[in-house]
């Protein structure tokens, strides 16, 4: 029924990527949401005033709360597709983080407000009705709550939007609540203990445990989350599969919302190779994955001396040295500057997050194996951290030969 859906009411619906057809998305589903939640809303509050159900009444104000996220959705999504301008040169898609946001925080703000009222129903109870008529009516509330979720998370995962994601997992959270109001009313029917205060409270807590799990996952790309790891190894695979690439290193992604995605790498050549060879290889690889997955790429080629023995030497026992130690990656951009006092050994080490040694243990650890080659060694090393989970594979030097 979804894709139907789609199909009807999102022209060029396959084209996921183009900023527009996420906007006609954003501003589909915004309005099913503010219609299928007014109607729940209006049905619960009548049902549950004429009940004297304070839990039905905080069901249908929650509703009224997934309508109003509705409208912030699709004020969001509208925002989120303006152009780049002067103060903004990467564009505005992260205004769709912040839409989730806003909605996280009222989620919170409505659930406290429902627990205030639902304390006072259980220091104070009113004998609650019974009726078919209501049991039905939130049997359908139910139903029409799980194809929300459906179809929030459904859309949510084809344009991958956060916010989307975030009001599917609030509707499918809204199903429990409901099955919650439903359980009460049978509980007082059957054993005719007044539960129905106690309900709204757990109702309200449930609330603002969705509101605070909500915001965790609406804040992390807005606080600079790792990039997804199918990505990074989508661009490992892409950029090492060319003629010519012997390493990469330092990839670095940075998310602006979706579709707005701008990473960039550093390429190892063959220093002895061809210098406009090698650029146009370069100019290659940002083409290809700008159009394979659609990101704004950016390489700096590195040049790697093959031919040097000191180097490949140096390379393997800096490269042994800091295997054993979890945490130290690898080493890149290698060189050796002689001079008349001493020799200097340039490189650069990679750090993970986390790492357990500190940059002075990794120094010492390394100084000490290079001095066991040449004690007129002076190392010299710029620390890198590793902002991606990427694979620093070994280099292709056979196939450079």
């Amino acid at each position: 029924m979804n894709t139907f859906l789609i199909k009807l009411c999102v022209k060029d619906y396959q084209n996921t990527d183009d900023p527009a057809v996420r906007e006609r998305y954003g501003k589909f589903a915004g309005i099913v949401g503010i219609l299928s939640n007014l109607i729940l809303c209006t049905m619960k509050i009548v049902i549950g005033l004429i009940s004297s159900s304070i839990a039905i009444v905080a069901d249908g104000i929650n509703n009224l709360a997934d309508a109003s996220s509705s409208i912030i959705t699709l004020i969001g999504f509208k925002l989120a597709a303006a152009p780049e301008d002067k103060d903004h040169p990467y564009g505005h898609a992260r205004i769709e983080y912040l839409t989730g946001l806003f909605i996280s925080v009222l989620i919170i703000v409505l659930g406290l407000q429902l627990l205030k009222s639902s304390f006072d129903k259980v220091l104070h109870p009113d004998p609650l009705s019974f009726s078919y008529t209501t049991v039905i009516i939130l049997a359908v509330a139910i139903l029409i709550k799980v194809w929300q979720a459906s179809f929030n998370i459904h859309i949510g995962k084809r344009i991958h939007s956060v916010a989307l994601m975030a009001t599917g997992t609030d509707s499918r959270n809204d199903v429990i609540s409901t099955a919650a109001v439903l359980l009460s009313i049978f509980v007082g029917k059957l054993f005719h203990i007044q539960l129905d205060g106690i309900m709204g409270c757990l109702v309200a807590l449930f609330i603002i445990w969705s509101g605070i799990q909500l915001i965790r996952e609406t804040s992390s790309p807005l606080l600079g989350e790792a990039p997804d790891d199918e990505l990074v190894s989508a661009i490992e695979k892409e950029v090492l599969s060319q003629e010519g690439v012997l390493g990469i290193h330092d990839l670095v992604v940075h998310n602006y919302g979706p579709g707005k995605v701008f990473a960039s790498i550093h390429v190892e050549v063959d220093a002895k190779g061809d210098l406009l060879e090698s650029h146009d290889r370069i100019d290659n690889i940002e083409r290809m994955i700008k159009n394979d997955l659609n990101i704004e790429f950016t390489v700096h080629m590195d040049p790697v001396e093959l031919d040097n023995p000191m180097v490949q030497q140096l390379y393997g026992t800096i490269s042994s040295a800091i295997r054993p130690f979890d945490g130290v990656e690898s080493i890149h951009d290698l060189r050796i500057v002689p001079g008349k006092t001493h020799t200097n050994v340039i490189f650069d080490v990679v750090l993970a997050p986390g790492c357990g040694l500190s940059e002075e243990d990794v120094y010492e650890i390394i100084e000490k194996k290079v001095k066991e080659v040449d004690p007129s060694y002076f190392i010299v090393i710029t620390f890198d951290r590793g902002y991606t989970n990427l694979q620093m594979p070994d280099r292709k030097e056979e196939d450079a030969h």
